[in-house]
């Protein structure tokens, strides 16, 4: 079985989990501006990993420009965001917002956590950030937007790489 590891982010979370995720399962890991649809065509199976913004992937247009080499392929999806994990229904909402319908019968979903660095982040995400959280209401919300935070380790990904592992296995 052929597989890579394609990725999207801004901040470097979603390539670290990319490098990681290729590192453990021995693939190709690329951004995704770098790869076209043709590309696609000689892999079996993909893995994608997309920072979320503004409630949407950043993979969300990719999905549609290469919609049609995707049906046909096993695609692992990860996610990276500041969503705690028990908001199952807004973590589900990025999929919904981002994904063709066509395409998620064929992914299996997962979920990591990302990091905030404020210093890091450009004028207008650090200025969105500040709108959000003013306008936010729960006082815990609130403070979770606008507290730095890391929570990427490669060990959130051990789930993923036993999926592709037992994916690939099935295959042969």
């Amino acid at each position: 079985m052929k597989g890579i590891v394609i990725y999207n982010g801004k901040y470097g979370a979603t390539k670290q989990y990319a490098e990681g995720v290729g590192k453990t399962l021995n693939l190709p890991i690329i951004p995704s501006e770098e790869i076209n649809g043709d590309q696609l065509a000689k892999y079996n199976f993909l893995i994608l990993g997309s920072s979320v913004y503004f409630g949407k992937l950043l993979l969300s247009k990719w999905f549609k420009k290469n919609l049609w080499f995707l049906h046909s392929k096993k695609i692992f999806l990860f996610s990276v965001s500041g969503t705690p994990p028990d908001q199952t229904q807004v973590l589900q909402s990025y999929i919904q917002n981002s994904v063709p319908a066509e395409i998620r019968n064929n992914m299996e979903v997962y979920f990591f956590p990302g990091r905030l660095n404020k210093k890091s982040l450009s004028w207008f995400h650090y200025y969105m950030l500040k709108v959000g959280a003013w306008l936010e209401k729960d006082p815990a919300t609130k403070k979770r937007m606008t507290t730095d935070y890391d929570g990427v380790r490669v060990e959130n990904t051990r789930q993923l790489a036993s999926s592709v592992d037992k994916f690939c296995g099935m295959a042969v």
